[in-house]
């Protein structure tokens, strides 16, 4: 008889996530991850198999969380120019901005290595450059190409600011992805209103 999950896979896979975190992929271990979650190295082994396979089911995880978010955002931010400003702040808030310049590069080495969790990064980003299409132009392919430039600009604000550090990240990264929405909208015709 098969026995019954004390601690859900989310919870497990949420607390190990944190682990992940501070310890990068390398130091991912079963005993690592056990001490974390509560459960035994034992039982972790059972649910997931091997560390890649633990590895692989928390960075899932975390795209599922991130897809939850993304949804939530998507839902309750104006479908306007500046509610994709305030979509795109609020998936990478400024309390964050330090942790996804950092050690979060090491996650995002896995999901780009993996082709699993590869796959997940597309599906998301189309999911972004469409959210914020509809919120940039009236016309679909207009929409599409300029949600892609919004993204790219986001990223690579982000990544500038973890170089400079000359402001705040909300502050810098806010003001990268105005002035490109400026440029872009003002030239573009068919914005939305």
């Amino acid at each position: 008889m098969a026995r019954h999950k004390t601690i859900p896979d989310e919870a497990v896979l949420d607390t190990i996530l944190e682990t992940l975190r501070e310890t990068g992929p390398a130091g991912l271990t079963f005993a690592r991850a056990a001490k974390a979650c509560g459960l035994s190295p034992a039982t972790l082994v059972q649910r997931y198999g091997d560390r890649e396979a633990l590895l692989e089911a928390t960075l899932l995880r975390a795209w599922d969380r991130l897809d939850e978010e993304t949804e939530a955002a998507d839902r309750e931010t104006p479908p306007t120019p500046a509610g994709a400003v305030a979509f795109l702040m609020r998936l990478m808030p400024a309390a964050s901005a330090e942790e996804a310049a950092t050690d979060g590069l090491l996650l995002l080495r896995e999901d780009v290595r993996n082709p699993v969790l590869r796959s997940r990064g597309a599906v998301w980003g189309h999911r972004i450059a469409d959210a914020l299409g509809r919120r940039l132009s009236v016309e679909v392919e207009e929409g599409k190409r300029l949600g892609w430039q919004m993204a790219s600009i986001w990223q690579g604000a982000h990544i500038w600011w973890a170089f400079t550090r000359e402001r705040p990240a909300e502050e810098a990264i806010r003001d990268a992805l105005e002035a490109w929405m400026e440029r872009a909208l003002d030239g573009g015709g068919g914005t939305a209103s």
